[in-house]
């Protein structure tokens, strides 16, 4: 998890918004009127099983493609009256890379600049200081195909900034990438943030979104099922407890006689105790034990994580997880 969060919340200008989004090819419905508000400078994960409508979500309000029904703004402007102003406000990426392999990473950033109408001397230099920034200085000479993946979609971030976008829609940034290269696009996108960039970030790790967003929504069957910060999502799901750890077989047996449901471990002297992990619930069971004079060794919280929240609320499993050890 990290350290902190970003001081957006939802009072802050809000960067996309967006009321009854409505998309269907055929018969399928993919988005059911799904509601957005994201606030300016943070990070917003969607998740979702593969064919949610996450990708749907990003091309509408990107511009790519036209709801069928509802209403959005993105970067202050109206989706559907004002699209070149969205356009012009925003920057895209997706899991498959926008880079031409056949022109060096160079040119690549070059001829972002010339569709961007910079001068040339304008184009080269924020090409140069892009190309520093993300550490493609050595490569920038090599064609884009010899690239690795990782390079690849730090070169795709970097002509995406060309613009200088406010707003970044990345759509399954890391699909592919290892994990150092995972942890590096993680950077990136915290640097960007720290800039004052929005991120709507799409994904199928649900270690990403738990490391990066500062909000969550899962998109299950066209609708949104959940909405909240990752620790928010993870209280929804039965499961959590307070473990607390004992020296004194003493104190064990006299917390485990006045607490209710709880499940001993006589062995290694632990209580487990149903919670929600909330401060209200910490603070009463921490005030109750000082009140009995019962001293714990050890207090520990224990949530379900966002696998558990992901299975709960889609009825599906099959979102690809890292390898345990590579999240932290």
């Amino acid at each position: 998890m990290p350290t902190s969060r970003r001081g957006a919340g939802p009072q802050s200008p809000a960067a996309i918004s967006a009321i009854g989004l409505r998309k269907s090819y055929g018969d399928k419905t993919v988005l059911n009127g799904i509601d957005l508000r994201i606030p300016a400078g943070s990070v917003f994960a969607l998740l979702g099983p593969n064919g949610a409508g996450k990708t749907t979500a990003v091309k509408i309000l990107s511009t790519l493609i036209t709801a069928d029904g509802g209403q959005a703004q993105v970067a202050g402007h109206d989706l559907a009256t004002e699209a070149q102003a969205v356009r012009a406000a925003i920057g895209v990426t997706g899991q498959f890379s926008a880079v031409d392999g056949l022109i060096t990473g160079e040119e690549n950033m070059l001829l972002m600049a010339d569709l961007h109408h910079l001068s040339k001397r304008e184009g080269r230099r924020t090409a140069a200081e892009l190309l520093e920034r993300f550490d493609l200085v050595k490569a920038a000479k090599k064609p884009a195909s010899t690239y690795s993946g990782g390079m690849k979609r730090r070169l795709d971030i970097a002509m995406t900034l060309v613009g200088s976008p406010r707003i970044i829609f990345l759509d399954e940034p890391t699909t592919g990438l290892d994990p150092r290269s995972r942890h590096n696009m993680w950077q990136i996108i915290r640097e960007l943030v720290d800039d004052g960039v929005t991120v709507f970030l799409t994904t199928q790790y649900l270690e990403e979104a738990d490391e990066l967003a500062d909000r969550i929504a899962v998109l299950n069957d066209g609708r949104i099922a959940a909405e909240g910060t990752a620790e928010e999502l993870k209280r929804l799901i039965p499961g959590g407890h307070v473990r607390l750890r004992f020296t004194d077989p003493v104190a064990y047996e006299n917390a485990a006689s006045a607490l209710r449901e709880t499940q001993r471990d006589d062995t290694a002297l632990t209580l487990q105790i149903p919670s929600d992990g909330s401060q209200r619930e910490l603070r009463s069971l921490i005030d109750w034990l000082d009140a009995a004079g019962i001293e714990a060794e050890e207090l520990s919280v224990h949530t379900p994580d966002l696998d558990d929240v992901f299975f709960a609320l889609t009825g599906t499993d099959g979102v690809p997880r890292q390898p345990k050890g590579t999240t932290r």
